[in-house]
């Protein structure tokens, strides 16, 4: 389902809760483009769980612009930014790289990659005009991602009578990913959830007749 993803479940319980309280990252790429005394900056964002997967997109961009003078880049990877890394491509020490990945640690955004390509103009920017350059890049392909923070749900099957299809479909819109339907001599649906209350309000729906079964927790990434 669109903006949602599962990711494993950590075994310890603590590990589930830090990441929920910390983990936020790119679920839908986002691209940037600004222009700067008519130098143009492309930024493309890719989510990465590797150091091998940011390398593979870094090579993607450069094929898609071999005719860019640069290929600037900055990734994080690890919930607790384990790994970083960024690269100037030729352009001045630390105006280009280091922005980016300043701009992504602000923006508290993990397990991804940022790739600024530059054309360049004729005209030099000069080192504080690079810096802010290749950091509103990655802010403007940021504010056109979709990005995602991990939530715990829970996995239910519940299986009622045809009568119900409807109040049941009703109450579960908005509330619930249903993951299967099953028609049988009754209905099954299998479906997951982050509201607490739901499984009381079906038992109300029912007057008490269907109660859902639980199955397991797991942590979907769920778009923001």
């Amino acid at each position: 389902m669109h903006g949602r993803k599962e990711t494993a479940l950590p075994e310890k319980w603590s590990e589930v809760k830090e990441m929920l309280e910390h983990y936020k990252t790119v679920y839908e790429g986002g691209q940037g483009e600004i222009t700067e005394k008519k130098s143009r900056f492309i930024c493309y964002l890719h989510k990465c769980d590797t150091e091998a997967d940011a390398k593979a997109f870094i090579q993607q961009i450069r094929r898609q612009h071999p005719d860019a003078r640069h290929h600037c880049y900055a990734f994080i990877i690890g919930e607790h930014h384990e790994l970083m890394r960024s690269s100037d491509d030729g352009e001045p020490h630390g105006t280009a790289g280091v922005p980016m990945l300043e701009c992504l640690k602000k923006h508290e955004v993990e397990q991804i990659v940022a790739v600024t390509v530059r054309y360049f103009g004729g005209v030099l920017l000069g080192a504080g005009g690079l810096v802010r350059a290749y950091s509103q890049s990655v802010s403007q392909a940021l504010s056109h991602a979709t990005l995602t923070t991990p939530t715990l749900m829970k996995r239910y099957r519940l299986t009622f009578s045809y009568a119900l299809i409807g109040k049941i479909d009703h109450l579960l819109k908005g509330q619930a990913d249903i993951i299967d339907k099953q028609y049988d001599e009754k209905v099954t649906y299998l479906y997951r959830t982050d509201n607490p209350h739901l499984s009381e309000q079906i038992a109300e729906l029912s007057a008490g007749k269907e109660l859902p079964h639980y199955l397991e927790d797991e942590i979907v990434e769920k778009a923001i």
